[in-house]
């Protein structure tokens, strides 16, 4: 998953800070199929579909972070950097637990 720079979606629906996105599908010749969703930060999901890469995309598509890009530049957001999840409070409380 990768942060992404704020989506709003209209209708008090949320803001997408975060893409999810995996191969479907790859002929390893001539397409790849992605599936994507945008989700807030508390992980709903705002919005999915599908995508495919064919002809000089597919050709030039030798990395995940050229997949990445690619998703990105379709769907017109912005990827910040990778997604780090927030701790939970078991995680939280080992950090501040003090051992001899």
């Amino acid at each position: 998953m990768k942060s992404i720079q704020p989506v709003v979606f209209p209708l008090n629906l949320g803001t997408a800070t975060i893409l999810n996105a995996y191969c479907i599908s790859d002929n390893l010749s001539t397409s790849a199929s992605f599936y994507y969703t945008l989700l807030s930060d508390t992980q709903v999901q705002l919005s999915q579909g599908n995508l495919v890469m064919i002809g000089d995309d597919y050709i030039a598509y030798e990395t995940n972070q050229y997949a990445w890009d690619w998703i990105a530049k379709q769907i017109d957001v912005t990827i910040t950097g990778e997604y780090v999840p927030p701790q939970t409070p078991s995680e939280i409380n080992q950090q501040n637990t003090i051992t001899p």
